[in-house]
């Protein structure tokens, strides 16, 4: 069994996933998801934006980020957002504990603002959800700029000699 199958299923039982939901969106989760990603989260969802929109349910990997809509009259699965998380920009997330939710926004690669509103039975769970946004987004993902340590063979700017250059004459 590979790492996504090891930790989807897991996933999906603590937030009270339903195994007929999970096993319909599985084949979905699968084309867009490498065999070696670690599920860190999978949940229902919806957009505050399209209330009557369907069903979403969202699947949080090391690496990328999968949203799936499922229609309300004909139970159609459909892709909505398959993205990895380097490519996601402006991500924000807003727990309230009073309402039981979480809001997650972040603009895709296409400039669309995506947002999405998750729900939860406990207050607790919040917070819960809020580290885990915190370990995916914040702690894991770091620019290339900061990753660089050192170049070897190229000195510092403030090491460089200036180098003059006289006027051309005329």
């Amino acid at each position: 069994m590979d790492v996504f199958s090891r930790t989807f299923l897991p996933a999906a039982a603590d937030t009270g996933l339903a195994t007929q939901t999970v096993s319909r969106h599985m084949p979905v989760f699968r084309r867009c998801v490498g065999s070696g990603d670690a599920t860190i989260l999978v949940t229902r969802c919806s957009r505050p934006d399209h209330p009557i929109g369907g069903d979403y349910l969202m699947l949080l990997t090391h690496r990328r980020l999968v949203v799936t809509r499922q229609t309300r009259v004909l139970h159609r699965l459909r892709l909505h957002l398959n993205t990895e998380l380097r490519e996601l920009s402006n991500v924000t997330w807003s727990p309230d504990p009073r309402s039981h939710s979480l809001e997650l926004a972040a603009t895709a690669i296409d400039g669309v603002r995506e947002r999405f509103l998750i729900r939860t039975h406990h207050p607790k769970q919040v917070w819960q959800l809020d580290a885990l946004l915190n370990h995916a987004f914040r702690t894991r993902l770091r620019t290339p700029a900061e990753r660089l340590v050192a170049t070897i063979g190229e000195p510092p700017a403030a090491a460089r000699p200036a180098v003059f250059r006289p006027a051309a004459v005329r």
